[in-house]
């Protein structure tokens, strides 16, 4: 058959016509290979240099915009030219004083966009006026963070319940100042999220018990509060406020900070928040961290038999082995556990609870002093799918592996990615090497602040474990010599933390630079 090249040039041209057509694809599925390949914005915005139909169908592609003082003098170009905006996200801005912040929103408000997410965190003080204007034009709103805020106060929330009724997602959570009011103030309000789904009031001073209640009361499709060091919430406001939503399957909830405070009356569980949590069909996840809690609690979450997939007792006190046994053996779908600080664990309770922990897929159980490397592959081996452990300072490395046989021909474990052992003083290269020889898939290890150098465990590591990705060796012993060889050994690296090592020279982080291009931060 004759070539292209030697046809007449009529000919050439209709068969040129013939295969442009064949491969002629219409918008739509062009749409769909796209949303499909892409994984971030960036690749939307070398897409559209190809061609003006590329221009086109990524423009109509780009869903979320991230603001920042650059682009401040383009924002009518972007609204015109990104038309199926649902998400703008101003918390980058450092220009950001609340008469800016007014304007911004009334421009916004002038372009047709359908948003349903708004972020405007970071900021001095919630921009009142803007949000009324942005209200009135654009209804859609179903998304609203305000996190990190200079002051918050309660006419603020009251604000945003009048401008946004239809809000299902709220964060107004870790505003910087406490403003101060009478309780007696806020009796008159009446807050009006409806459809809300989920709210995080985490570091809220203010937000006393007859204001929680007042806000739960309307939320009849509530699902996740998230409360984290509200100091002047007490448990017995939260029950009062947890029998206005029985749909909630998410609780997290402190009204201290770091370990629970014996001393304060108000961070021990009380009966009736036992009875209004117990009362919960749906819960699935709840986190009660830094409380005063009781195996009474416990017992009452496993006579109930809530159906929860997720526990955190974070330095809470007030159990012991009774309790959280009593509600394992009933709780038999946890996935995620954290008993960070439960001092009362030894090596042989852990071996009993992990016989009820088939579903379980990351564990916490750092402060845990008595636990040894038995406890550590007792949940290896009764744990399938566990593919996170963190046991931070405890006693793995202590007992030898020689007292500790049966586990030395441990069958090889491909669902642990992450692994952290920081401050484990007893940990050894022996150790290390056992790891790396039955956990292949490792993406992330965590071995900041033990002593050793692990020059050897390492290399093994990153020989045997071709996916890490992560590797931390803050506060170490780790030298110069040690970084060439471990850079040598591993360059796909993408994260390397090695705050605190006095050893580690300019010669070293420049071996690191060198041998190891994918890396994209050094701590």
């Amino acid at each position: 058959m004759a070539s292209l090249s030697s046809l007449p040039n009529r000919r050439k041209r209709k068969t040129s016509i013939a295969v442009a057509a064949d491969l002629y694809l219409p918008v739509e599925c062009w749409e769909y290979i796209i949303t499909f390949l892409k994984d971030d914005n960036r690749c939307l915005k070398s897409l559209s240099l190809i061609s003006k139909q590329f221009h086109t169908i990524t423009n109509n592609l780009r869903f979320s915009l991230t603001i920042c003082d650059q682009t401040l003098p383009f924002l009518h170009l972007l609204y015109r030219r990104f038309i199926n905006l649902t998400s703008l996200n101003f918390s980058h801005l450092t220009n950001s004083s609340v008469t800016n912040l007014n304007r911004l929103l009334r421009q916004l408000s002038c372009f047709p966009l359908k948003l349903t997410s708004l972020n405007l965190s970071n900021k001095l003080r919630i921009p009142a006026n803007g949000l009324r204007h942005f209200s009135k034009k654009i209804t859609t709103l179903t998304s609203l963070t305000c996190s990190n805020m200079g002051f918050i106060s309660i006419t603020d929330i009251f604000l945003i319940s009048e401008c946004f009724p239809l809000l299902e997602v709220l964060d107004l959570s870790d505003p910087h100042h406490r403003e101060e009011y009478e309780e007696t103030e806020t009796e008159h309000l009446s807050f009006t999220f409806f459809k809300l789904r989920k709210v995080n009031l985490s570091g809220h001073y203010h937000i006393y018990d007859k204001v929680l209640f007042s806000l739960f009361k309307n939320c009849w499709l509530l699902e996740q509060v998230i409360m984290l060091s509200c100091y002047d919430t007490t448990f017995d406001g939260v029950a009062s406020a947890l029998r206005e939503t029985p749909t909630l399957t998410s609780l997290s909830f402190s009204n201290t900070f770091g370990q629970a405070n014996e001393e304060r009356e108000e961070s021990y569980i009380t009966s009736q928040f036992i009875a209004s949590l117990v009362s919960l069909k749906y819960l699935t996840c709840l986190d009660l961290l830094s409380s005063n809690i009781s195996d009474e609690l416990l017992s009452s979450i496993a006579i109930e038999g809530l159906p929860l997939t997720r526990l955190c007792l974070q330095n809470c006190k007030g159990y012991s082995y009774s309790g959280i046994f009593d509600l394992l053996s009933k709780c038999r779908y946890i996935q995620h556990l954290d008993l960070q600080r439960a001092l009362f664990l030894t090596d042989k309770h852990v071996v009993e609870l992990s016989l009820f922990l088939g579903d379980l897929v990351s564990i916490n159980l750092t402060h845990c002093l008595m636990l040894t490397v038995s406890a550590f592959f007792a949940l290896i081996k009764s744990c399938p799918s566990l593919s996170d452990i963190k046991m931070e300072n405890t006693s793995i490395g202590k007992k030898s592996l020689e007292g500790s046989k049966s586990w030395l021909n441990f069958t090889v474990h491909p669902q642990l990615k992450y692994l952290c052992l920081a401050w484990n003083p007893w940990l050894t290269d022996e150790n290390i090497k056992l790891f790396a020889s039955i956990f292949p898939n490792l993406q992330l290890l965590d071995l900041s602040g033990c002593y050793d150098r692990f020059e050897e465990g390492i290399v093994q590591v990153l020989r045997l474990c071709c996916n890490i990705r992560n590797l931390n060796l803050s506060y170490t012993n780790v030298d110069d010599e040690t970084l060439y060889v471990i850079s040598k050994s591993c360059r796909g690296f993408l994260q390397l933390s090695l705050k605190g090592c006095t050893d580690v020279t300019k010669k070293g982080m420049e071996h690191v630079v060198e041998n190891c291009r994918q890396l994209k931060l050094i701590k």
